[in-house]
């Protein structure tokens, strides 16, 4: 390509910015004012109860058995106590939100 051949990036005026917030305000607009899919639902005082015990782990459950420790130092001294490893289990973020 020749030198005075050079294209160079497009330049937008302060017209077509303001349009372009325009429109992106409107459609942010348009977007908040629909209706919801779908209505708030009653929950009953029985339903609640129900959900929640199906939601809530067993006390029974594998991992229960496990002495997990807060504290770094205090899983050291159980695990040189015992002669055992230790297991780290560090997350980053959320924990709802995968990071």
């Amino acid at each position: 390509m020749k030198a005075d051949k050079v294209r160079s990036a497009p330049q937008y005026g302060e017209d077509s910015k303001m349009k372009m917030r325009t429109a992106t305000f409107a459609l942010l607009l348009m977007l908040f004012m629909q209706p919801t899919a779908s209505r708030a639902v009653e929950l009953s005082e029985a339903d609640f109860k129900r959900l929640h015990g199906e939601l809530r782990p067993a006390a029974d459950e594998p991992w229960r058995t496990i002495p997990w420790k807060i504290y770094l130092f205090d899983a050291q001294h159980a695990a040189a106590k015992s002669q055992k490893p230790i297991f780290i289990w560090a997350m980053d973020g959320h924990p709802l939100g995968c990071t």
